[in-house]
């Protein structure tokens, strides 16, 4: 069997998405049965392009065609949209795995959990992109997800705090009107697929916070203070509102905190 991390690696450069959940399936398998996860045995690759599909094409976020509620055309290209999102969001957990090596045990095992899951709702947006007669691919992309995990390869504090903290907390925010619009039209399978996708991101979002959390306690950082530091390096100083904060709080974020986050919106 080859060694752990190369298998890692295998998974994020796998440019078929279904090889990518099976393989994601199968590290989360072998990782449960106890392998040995040797952190010097193979070099960490800086991975500028994972892994991906020819189709999506990506394109800048501007070019990006409406996607309205009020026509089925509109709402797979917001399905499309979401599987995107959960198909980079399994690269991103597995580069976690990847690239940070020198983390303890429970690290790797909260970060595999993230991708199995990850894999599990991009396989539910896929097979309802299929039953509408779509595909992943179908519809143009971005590739802005990826951007941000680049910036931070080199700062695991920085990677906890800007990319479950901003990023996927961002998604805490907006789904649930997502998902109240999807309802208003009658799409339930899509309402289905999305409360599961919510419910997941909480803990996702939750376990981001807790290695920030703990990161920070370890190098002796304020961790309010030390956040709101990162979003000015590298968000210019803004973050997208208004919040979800009983989502947010559910997944670590505090009111006092939330209080002075949402003066930078």
């Amino acid at each position: 069997m080859p060694e752990f991390y190369r298998q890692v690696e295998a998974a994020i450069l796998q440019s078929d998405p279904a090889r990518k959940c099976e393989q994601t399936r199968q590290l989360v398998q072998i990782w449960e049965q106890g392998v040995s996860a040797d952190a010097d045995s193979t070099p960490i690759l800086p991975i500028d392009d994972p892994g991906r599909p020819g189709k999506p094409e990506l394109v800048d976020p501007r070019q990006l065609p409406r996607r309205s509620f009020a026509s089925e055309t509109g709402r797979i290209r917001l399905l499309h949209a979401f599987a995107h999102i959960e198909f980079n969001a399994i690269n991103i957990a597995l580069d976690a795995v990847y690239r940070f090596r020198r983390m303890p045990p429970d690290f790797i095992s909260d970060w595999l959990s993230v991708a199995a899951e990850e894999a599990q709702h991009f396989r539910l947006l896929e097979a309802e992109l299929e039953q509408r007669a779509s595909y992943y691919g179908a519809c143009p992309a971005h590739s802005g997800l990826w951007d941000m995990v680049c910036k931070t390869r080199d700062n695991l504090l920085h990677r906890m705090a800007l990319v479950p903290r901003v990023m996927e907390a961002r998604g805490l925010d907006v789904t649930p009107a997502m998902i109240a619009r999807f309802r208003q039209f009658g799409d339930d399978a899509a309402v289905a697929i999305l409360e599961v996708i919510y419910r997941d991101e909480v803990g996702h979002v939750r376990i981001g916070d807790y290695w920030f959390r703990r990161l920070c306690a370890e190098q002796g950082l304020d961790a309010e203070k030390t956040f709101r530091e990162l979003v000015d390096l590298h968000m210019g100083g803004r973050l997208r509102g208004p919040f979800n904060r009983s989502a947010r709080i559910e997944a670590g974020f505090r009111n006092e905190e939330l209080d002075a986050l949402e003066r930078l919106c």
